[in-house]
């Protein structure tokens, strides 16, 4: 493929994403969308690490990592952006620093907060899309609620075990979280039982989705949830639906 001359890539863009540029429907404008879009990756732990090392591989332009707190021994089984060198220091700032090495002209904002109902209008201001990979309720539903008032579409995605789950919601268009869960899972706490290969799985999965929205090609998972049990290696999708009584997007 020879550089388009009107193109808002470089030389050396071209060289670096020429391989994902022959997907036929995505191409040169795929790219270019890519470059122009800007993703927050919500705590950039075993899911989230994932996520911000594919969308930086793939191109995108700005990514805002927002997850507090320094790197632990039990962090290293999963979190790829997290090498023990770093035990003890900040995780966003490993994880820019990691991020740099491998894509040196993405934009990186490292903030060393989680998302909550008090910074989640301004963290997700700065970007195009966001990518639920936190564990917490508290800090899913304040990004939901933001992501349906500022009309950003939200890539959900979660795990636990060998099991795990994606949708991607568009506000308007598709069930928010809160259709989904009305009340926190009782349950659900902040340490759970976790394979790094689980979680890295369900990351690439939620990096896809984020680059078929950004670059406008392929099905994403609207209307849709897919589950996986690794255990078992099985995949299924369905349908899911709005509650007219939701109190984030339903209708007054």
């Amino acid at each position: 493929m020879a550089p388009n001359t009107h193109s808002s890539l470089t030389e050396e863009e071209y060289a670096t994403y020429e391989w994902q540029m022959w997907v036929d429907d995505f191409g040169e404008a795929g790219q270019e969308r890519l470059k122009a879009s800007s993703v927050l990756v919500s705590r950039v732990g075993g899911l989230g690490s994932v996520v911000a090392y594919e969308l930086a591989a793939a191109g995108v332009g700005k990514l805002v990592l927002a997850h507090a707190g320094n790197i632990k021994p039990s962090d290293l089984n999963r979190q790829i952006l997290m090498p023990h060198a770093a035990l003890g220091t900040l995780r966003v700032e490993s994880a820019k620093r990691r991020l740099k090495e491998l894509n040196p002209r993405i934009e990186i904002v490292a903030v060393n907060e989680n998302v909550d109902a008090d910074n989640s209008a301004g963290l997700i201001e700065q970007v195009d899309l966001i990518v639920d990979c936190a564990p917490m309720f508290d800090e899913r539903f304040a990004m939901n609620r933001e992501a349906v008032r500022q009309k950003k579409p939200l890539v959900e995605c979660a795990m636990y075990e060998l099991e795990a789950s994606l949708t991607t919601i568009i506000p308007g268009q598709t069930p928010c979280l809160a259709c989904l869960y009305p009340k926190v899972p009782p349950v659900w706490r902040r340490e759970f039982p976790v394979f790094g290969a689980v979680s890295g799985t369900v990351g690439c999965m939620a990096a896809m989705e984020a680059i078929k929205v950004l670059a406008g090609f392929g099905n994403p998972l609207t209307g849709i949830m897919v589950t996986t049990n690794l255990r078992e290696m099985t995949f299924s999708r369905r349908r899911i639906q709005r509650r007219t009584a939701c109190d984030v997007c339903g209708n007054p």
